[in-house]
């Protein structure tokens, strides 16, 4: 492929080798879904990309900063509803419907993985398709709270010249300032983003499936992401002291490399096709034996609730 990275085959095809052996949990971060045109939070060096993202906290006590998103996100959701599945979301769906997968956990909250076919997934920080009302806590959809929003300000526009990881873009102070705020439908109450926040945190019976993924795996398999927050990372350590091995397919340094018994510096959507492909020729077995913390399944216990 021109203009493409060059791979080392020799991890690629020892990736595809650990896949093939089947019982695979995939966890997912921002950088699958940066060649759908979304930023990831830090990139290949781990700084941030923004320093002052939104967080629960200044979003749930203060009016102003909460008309702040709705004015921002209203923009970035336009280019997110856009966004379609890369090749390395339609890779994953692949090795899914081959049977090499048990369980898809990802933080991103584009709804990607499930754009691309995958079942099953455990989307740990939420959908921005989805809107939670904080006080009486109904759901509804993101595209309907677009229509509202879109009435509630006619005439109102800003430029935009891309998205943010989270969702919303940048905006001067007087287009935040003329923008219209709706509320619920039910209560009148504050909307929200159906994800998790910074500063908040992510629903017990998410971890806990997550968890329960990774004590039935055979290989933890980290896809684009820095591992930076412990939100991720707690998984990698999970999976490392049951002795499950895992495997770290990200562009730039993660937290979890020690931790790792491969790991793939390269573009998901340029090595995500080629492992589903290879992985396709390998037979299945178990080219890396597990430690001897864990040596056989039926060891295993559900972990503790998080």
């Amino acid at each position: 492929m021109s203009g493409c990275v060059r791979l080392p085959a020799d991890r690629v095809d020892r990736l595809a080798d650990l896949v093939a052996g089947g019982e695979v949990v995939v966890l997912s971060g921002a950088g699958l879904s940066t060649e759908s045109g979304i930023p990831d939070y830090r990139g290949p060096t781990g700084a941030l990309r923004r320093a002052t993202p939104m967080t629960y906290q200044r979003f749930t006590g203060d009016s102003a900063a909460r008309r702040r998103y709705w004015a921002r996100s209203h923009l970035g959701w336009q280019l997110i509803a856009q966004a379609s599945p890369n090749a390395g979301h339609r890779a994953v769906t692949g090795l899914q419907e081959r049977g090499l997968l048990t369980g898809i956990v990802t933080q991103n909250v584009d709804g990607l993985h499930t754009a691309a076919g995958a079942s099953g997934v455990v989307e740990l920080h939420g959908n921005l398709t989805r809107v939670v009302c904080l006080d009486c806590r109904t759901l509804s959809g993101r595209v309907e709270l677009d229509r509202r929003l879109t009435g509630a300000n006619p005439g109102w526009s800003a430029s935009v010249d891309q998205v943010n990881p989270d969702g919303d873009v940048d905006l001067p102070d007087e287009a935040v300032a003329s923008f219209r705020v709706v509320d619920c439908r039910v209560c009148g109450g504050r909307l929200k983003p159906d994800v998790v926040f910074f500063g908040e945190t992510v629903p017990p019976d998410r971890v806990e499936a997550s968890f329960a993924l990774v004590h039935q795996a055979s290989l933890l398999l980290v896809l684009g992401s820095s591992l930076t927050v412990m939100s991720g990372y707690r998984f990698v350590l999970r999976a490392a002291k049951l002795g499950v091995p895992v495997a770290i397919v990200n562009q730039g340094r993660t937290r979890g490399d020690v931790h790792a018994a491969l790991t793939l510096d390269a573009p998901l959507g340029e090595v995500l096709p080629l492992l589903y492909a290879a992985a396709g020729r390998t037979s299945p077995r178990r080219s890396l034996v597990r430690s001897p913390v864990t040596p056989a399944r039926t060891a295993r216990r559900p972990g503790p609730k998080t």
